[in-house]
């Protein structure tokens, strides 16, 4: 029997999980919420979706759902997480990325989640890709050493131009209110990334912001982690598009490139070592198609899902961090263990 999921939101990202649920044979896609009626009737015409609401509260009342996707702007990632956890009607929810806007915000919605025994799980659908995994084999085996510095890069502007090209009003990652800016929907990916690899969370944070006209456009982020590892992240939507990441240890390294942002699209990861060099070559896939069948994989079995909710916790404070160093320009120290 496959899962039943419902959208809450039927904007751009709604369409990237919609084509999952298509893809997934263990998933169904039962339900969707818009505010915007004519959001939500041109969504359910385009993936066949009867069940259609434009409230949150109907939808959860009319519908029996197993897993609930938030597609929402990030501004309200937290008051929807809240509302689907309390409701009692949904048995996981799969949060598009950044999991809220504050640290604050996700300490209340985890707790709303560990609550009412829901599964939530952060949107990194790079965390599913293969190329990811055959990474994180590399390094836990030790084929490079000790890992002691990641660059990464996450560049989106296809030749920049001033901030005057991204209007408020144009798209929401250049809109304050409802939760843009470069950090967010960036550098959460870096951030991620470097935690993740590191497995720890950094202990110093170090960012400056170039500006754009109500959010960050643009950032140079260092994080120092425990043992005097780093991260050295550039982020923006102000410069020609960018995304790789390279893991540097003692005795070698990886380079991959196309690291986020990459369906459709064949990927390599590079290893090279005194002894070995080596190139592995992953066909094209559908990053989406692999996280939501983690989620079901989750759901069917019990377990863990790769990114717990403590983790996702943890990035937002991380991301706080990062704001209160651009806005004062200084370092901030952390104690997230």
């Amino acid at each position: 029997m496959a899962f039943r999921v419902g959208l809450v939101g039927t904007g751009g990202i709604a369409r990237a999980h919609g084509n999952a649920a298509k893809q997934v044979n263990d998933a169904v896609l039962q339900s969707i919420c818009d505010v915007s009626e004519e959001a939500v009737n041109r969504y359910g015409g385009e993936f066949e979706v009867e069940n259609r609401y434009t409230d949150l509260d109907q939808m959860l009342q009319s519908e029996e759902l197993d897993l609930a996707v938030i597609c929402t702007w990030g501004a309200y990632h937290e008051q929807v997480g809240v509302q689907l956890a309390n409701s009692g009607r949904v048995k996981a929810i799969l949060c598009e990325k950044p999991l809220t806007s504050t640290g604050a915000e996700a300490k209340r919605m985890v707790a709303a989640a560990k609550d009412n025994d829901v599964l939530l799980a952060e949107a990194f659908k790079f965390r599913h890709h293969p190329m990811h995994l055959k990474a994180h084999e590399l390094i836990d085996s030790g084929t490079i050493g000790e890992v002691m510095n990641i660059r990464s890069t996450f560049c989106t502007g296809g030749g920049g131009g001033g901030p005057e090209k991204r209007q408020p009003e144009s798209n929401w990652r250049f809109n304050k209110a409802q939760g843009g800016g470069s950090i967010y929907d960036l550098a959460c990916y870096n951030i991620h990334h470097a935690r993740a690899v590191y497995k720890a969370d950094p202990i110093l944070v170090f960012a400056s912001p170039q500006a754009g006209l109500e959010v960050d456009d643009g950032a140079y982020i260092l994080l120092v982690f425990p043992d005097e590892r780093t991260a050295q992240i550039s982020v923006g939507f102000n410069s020609w598009g960018s995304q790789y990441a390279e893991i540097n240890g003692t005795a070698g390294g990886l380079r991959l490139d196309k690291v986020w942002n990459n369906e459709g699209q064949p990927v390599k990861l590079e290893l090279r070592t005194p002894q070995r060099s080596e190139d592995f070559d992953f066909e094209p896939t559908f990053q989406f198609a692999h996280q939501l069948q983690h989620m079901c994989d989750c759901l069917a079995t019990g377990q863990p899902h790769r990114i717990p909710p403590e983790n996702s916790l943890n990035q937002m404070c991380v991301i706080d961090a990062v704001y209160q160093s651009m806005y004062s320009g200084k370092a901030v120290e952390l104690n997230l263990s």
